[in-house]
């Protein structure tokens, strides 16, 4: 199941093979989400190991930063588009390769999808943390935004693949 990260859940064992991704469940997480920075959603079973989590913030996006494909159909009086941000996403080495990446990101994006339909998120924005990350997103219609290293899916996108 997955749900938000909460006291009951064991997150000094977690590893997913990323030190910065370790670090942050076990030592950060907690402290954002009581802190309204982030929302922690995280795959576990009846024993609350915790299998793999995504993190889930409001963000936005420089209007310059788009690819001018997508900036010209944008209001040119923002400096700035609003969109979600998903922060982190990390699968416990344990469970790598049996599909829940996919599981995790299609729960992060349908959950991005529903809060875009009452607060304002043009898409859902990443910052993947190596190569393997990048070919991920990739792999589920992500693109690149030109000198910034983060990639993103449209709203738009997301309410083809959910309605």
């Amino acid at each position: 199941m997955i749900e938000l990260l909460g006291k009951k859940h064991n997150k000094s064992d977690f590893d997913c093979g990323k030190e910065l991704l370790n670090s942050y469940i076990q030592n950060q997480a907690g402290q954002d989400v009581k802190r309204k920075l982030s929302a922690c959603f995280i795959l576990t079973d009846d024993t609350n190991e915790i299998q793999g989590y995504y993190t889930l913030s409001n963000n936005s996006i420089p209007l310059n930063s788009f690819p001018e494909n997508i900036r010209k159909k944008l209001p040119k009086s923002y400096t700035s588009i609003p969109a979600t941000l998903l922060g982190r996403l990390a699968i416990d080495i344990k469970y790598q390769g049996k599909g829940i990446g996919k599981i995790l990101l299609i729960d992060a994006l349908k959950r991005s999808y529903e809060i875009s339909k009452e607060i304002g998120s043009f898409a859902v924005v990443v910052d993947p943390i190596d190569e393997d990350a990048e070919k991920f997103y990739e792999k589920y219609g992500f693109i690149k935004l030109p000198d910034s290293g983060k990639m993103l899916i449209a709203t738009k996108t997301l309410k083809e693949l959910f309605e």
